[in-house]
Parts: C-alpha cells; structure tokens; sequence
C-alpha cells in the first residue's frame, strides 16, 4: 500500500505515519511470503519499488542479499545509513529509468503495482532488469480486499484514507495474468495465490522473454 503518483501527486511513503495492528500483520504475511521464494539463494542483488519509509521487507531478508535497492519517496535515515542499502528517494517511474543497465536478482512490488497509472510499462521494466534465472515478486490487493480495505481506512479510520483513494486497480488472477503476459512474462514462469484471507494476490514469476 506504498503511496505513488496520483491525480492529486503525492509525495509520502508507506509508513511514515503510525502502523496499525491490520498494517503491521499485513507485513509479516507479505514477508513470509517472500521468503519462501528465495530458500537457498544467497548474496542477491535485491531492488524493491515502493519499499516504504522502513524497508522493512528489504530488511527482513539483508542476510541473503549482496545489495538492496529500495525506492520510495522518503526513506528513514536509519534505513540509508545500511551498509548495504542503496536509497532512491522518487518515484517509481523515475527510478526505473535511471536504474536502466542494471540487473538483479530479485525484484519486489509488494502493495504497490495497484497505485500505478501503467504498470505494464513498470512491469516491462523489471523483466528487464532482471538477471536469467531472476524472480520478480508481486503482491497486490484483490477485488475481495478491496471491500474490507475501503471499509477499514473509509468506515473504521483504521489506515489512512488517502492509501485507499490513491488506488487505481484491484487484482484477480485473471487481471493480473494477463498484464503479465503483456509485460512479456512467459505464461509458464507466472505462478500466482491468493493469501492473507483472500484479500491479496502474490505472484512470483520468473524471468523469461517471449
């Protein structure tokens, strides 16, 4: 839920404010997730495209990683004083351009691709700046979760309402399998679950070229 270029342009990360308990649990399942996916792989160039104000995924997995690459618009000074952080405080667009001719080991768009005005321009992007044998990672909100998550910062107050109205997509498997395709993921590299309840959809997906 990482914040990203609007109508209305914001320029605040996730997490600069106060998690709430639903944020924080959020987190650690997207993190679990992750994990899952990179058992055994060690010394990763890692990029994350909205990593929020902490990092926290980037820093939850810093043991397997050579470098981390994180992009938000405004990233905390502990996390850019890391040894092995490389910060990139912009957008996501601006980033993926200035990034061009570099190659990683594992991308991240956790929570973020549902904030993009054209993510099969960032998506096509990240298969390109991925290493052979690379994994692209990414988690959106489903159709599902969009009931609760309007509910929850809309009705309850619990997260903040701007999150919600700077949303300008919610994902299926049928959503987002084919924009995946579309960013020239081969159909055979794309593997893809609902978690967190149903209310999130996590796909990781292997680099490949059409």
């Amino acid at each position: 839920m990482n914040s990203h270029k609007s109508d209305k342009v914001r320029h605040v990360s996730f997490g600069t404010y106060r998690l709430s308990l639903v944020d924080r649990f959020g987190i650690w399942l997207s993190r679990r997730a992750i994990k899952k996916q990179i058992v055994g792989r060690d010394k990763l160039a890692v990029l994350e495209l909205g990593c929020g104000y902490s990092a926290r995924n980037l820093l939850s997995i810093e043991d397997q990683a050579s470098k981390l690459v994180g992009v938000d618009f405004n990233l905390s000074d502990v996390v850019k004083s890391h040894a092995k952080f490389i910060p990139m405080e912009c957008s996501v667009e601006e980033a993926i351009e200035h990034l061009t001719g570099q190659k990683f080991d594992l991308i991240m768009i956790i929570s973020v691709l549902e904030h993009l005005h054209n993510p099969v321009d960032v998506l096509q992007k990240c298969r390109e700046l991925l290493k052979p044998g690379g994994i692209l990672l990414v988690n959106v909100p489903t159709w599902l979760g969009k009931v609760f998550l309007e509910y929850s910062a809309f009705r309850l107050g619990l997260s903040p309402k701007e999150e919600m109205n700077d949303h300008k997509m919610y994902y299926d498997k049928r959503d987002l399998w084919p924009i995946l395709v579309k960013s020239g993921f081969l159909p055979s590299n794309i593997k893809m679950h609902y978690h967190k309840f149903r209310l999130n959809l996590f796909a990781a997906i292997n680099a490949g070229t059409i």
